[in-house]
């Protein structure tokens, strides 16, 4: 599963059009995101709340669907689904590990990609 690249760089070269500070903001920006997705995504988790894990499951969509990010979507679309049809049962727990696996690739491959960019 995590072979497939999580983000679609082409899309961030498309948008930066060469320049590389452009580049290096679009990626940080993502970045930023993606840790905020994690953090937000954990505390409704752990609390139990199903309205924080909404919310930022609506504030990352854009991000998630410009840079075309299926791994990450699919990921968090299937939580919502548990979230929906069982509470946070067994079910979505072990489909957090999932998130986390998926989000912490994302991560690591925006970082290698802000590193190589700054080359």
């Amino acid at each position: 599963m995590l072979k497939t690249p999580p983000i679609n760089y082409s899309r961030i070269e498309e948008l930066a059009e060469g320049d590389k500070d452009f580049k290096a903001e679009l990626v940080f920006a993502i970045h930023t995101s993606l840790l905020d997705l994690k953090t937000q995504y954990l505390e409704g988790a752990k609390l139990q709340d199903d309205e924080i894990i909404q919310m930022i499951r609506h504030k990352i969509k854009p991000t998630l669907s410009l840079f075309d990010m299926e791994m990450l979507t699919e990921t968090i679309n299937k939580g919502k689904e548990l979230i929906e049809k069982n509470g946070f049962d067994y079910k979505f727990f072990e489909h957090l590990e999932e998130f986390k696996e998926a989000v912490d690739h994302a991560l690591e491959e925006a970082t290698l990609y802000m590193a190589a960019i700054k080359k």
